[in-house]
């Protein structure tokens, strides 16, 4: 395995280590991230937008890098981040190639969920460690093959939002199940090893599938009864591939379980800033926009004549407006991410909403202004903001917290504690 890239370019940190007490680790990590997003991601961004087409040179260099075991315990081969230290991480990926960070959360979260998060979970010992003796060879998979996993979670209904149990089932039958269902929007569709798929296991007597029911499976890309259907031409976010996954009496093996019966339910009760890993690359591209701007304007964007536009009051507003949503969308995600852990206060969750909701939100906001304020040569494509504006679009619509949802719950849940209804 090759070492991370050691320099950080000359970009400078979106979250700088001594003002936000970041950790050796998140220092380092975000760095050479930094050095890596720049000299890996950034030149080859345009084709996988331009194509659609999924980025799996990307995944090769970032397999040799060494990032893609970048949740694995570090007893267990890999660089042991944290939640925190993985977002701020992943913030630096998205900043120079949205659809890569995109998906490279997905993959992430098979190894985080896995590991850091289900450590802090209830789980009797034998249990515990038949868990950690399958998921060890999921981890020898991605770090010596470079396997990749997905994460679909859509299904075109109230499920990935956590509303009704997932459609896409789990029958147990001798040595394993059969999985039929189907998945959408899934990334990394056709192109990942394996998928992390949610399902609910239908137990015999019961007439109704539960949440409580939830198993989350590795499924082979090549197992029989797996299918990948549908184009993909979407407006942003194009080398994410999220095609459909079909799943028709698919069997697996009851080793394939990423995590134990019960305990997905139990983490998205207990551990609920799992489903915020999304935003980070929101946050990236937030911070891409105004970057561009701000070298555009003084007239150092590569490849562009040397035209100064600073001078401008207009542009300047503009600028100094951008700088303070920036500002403000850090230090609100920062302090959301920070406080991400097991059995959360109800304040520490309507942060977490506010944060997912702003971060979606300002992102789409401040490549909007950027384009307006940098005016009509930004929207070139062979600029690179033009395809930070789309990407960025995208971003309130994530499942499983959009920003309608986010809006949604922290209205209530500011409003009613719990058990409380009106009369």
């Amino acid at each position: 395995m090759d070492a991370l890239p050691a320099a950080a370019g000359t970009d400078a940190p979106i979250f700088d280590p001594a003002a936000f007490r970041l950790t050796e680790q998140e220092a380092a990590l975000t760095a050479r991230a930094r050095a890596f997003g720049q000299a890996v991601l950034a030149p080859r961004a345009a084709r996988w937008d331009r194509e659609a087409s999924f980025p799996t040179d990307n995944y090769r260099d970032m397999h040799r890098a060494g990032l893609l075991g970048i949740c694995i315990p570090a007893e267990e081969g890999g660089l042991g981040a944290g939640f925190r230290a993985y977002c701020l991480t992943a913030a630096e990926m998205g900043r120079y190639c949205g659809a890569t960070a995109l998906t490279w959360n997905m993959h992430v979260c098979s190894t985080l969920w896995t590991g850091a998060l289900t450590e802090d979970l209830d789980l009797a010992p034998v249990a515990r460690a038949v868990h950690r003796a399958r998921r060890q060879r999921h981890y020898d998979r991605i770090l010596r093959d470079g396997a990749v996993y997905s994460q679909p979670f859509s299904e075109g209904g109230a499920a990935a939002a956590g509303g009704v149990a997932f459609g896409t089932t789990a029958k147990r039958v001798p040595g394993g199940f059969l999985i039929n269902g189907k998945k959408i929007f899934a990334s990394l569709a056709g192109h990942a090893d394996f998928y992390g798929v949610l399902c609910t296991e239908v137990r015999e007597g019961d007439e109704k599938l539960s949440r409580r029911d939830t198993l989350y499976l590795a499924i082979p890309k090549d197992a029989p009864g797996v299918t990948v259907e549908g184009e993909w031409d979407p407006l942003g976010m194009r080398g994410t591939v999220s095609r459909n996954l079909v799943f028709r009496d698919v069997f697996v093996e009851e080793d394939a379980a990423l995590m134990p019966p019960g305990l997905y339910f139990q983490a998205a009760l207990r551990w609920p800033h799992m489903f915020m890993t999304l935003s980070p690359t929101y946050m990236g591209l937030a911070q891409a926009a105004y970057d561009f701007t701000v070298k555009y304007l003084r007239g150092e964007w590569p490849g562009m004549p040397p035209v100064k536009r600073r001078m401008y009051p207009t542009k300047q507003i503009a600028v100094a407006e951008m700088r303070v949503m920036l500002e403000q969308t850090k230090a609100l995600w920062f302090q959301a991410i920070t406080d991400a852990g097991l059995d959360p206060s109800k304040e520490q969750v309507l942060r977490a909403w506010a944060a997912q909701h702003t971060v979606m939100e300002n992102a789409a906001a401040l490549a909007a202004k950027a384009v307006r304020t940098c005016g009509g040569q930004s929207m070139l494509k062979s600029l690179p903001l033009e395809r930070i504006y789309r990407d960025a679009r995208c971003g309130s619509l994530m499942l499983p917290w959009t920003a309608e949802l986010c809006i949604d719950r922290l209205g209530r849940e500011a409003l009613y504690e719990k058990g409380e209804a009106d009369d």
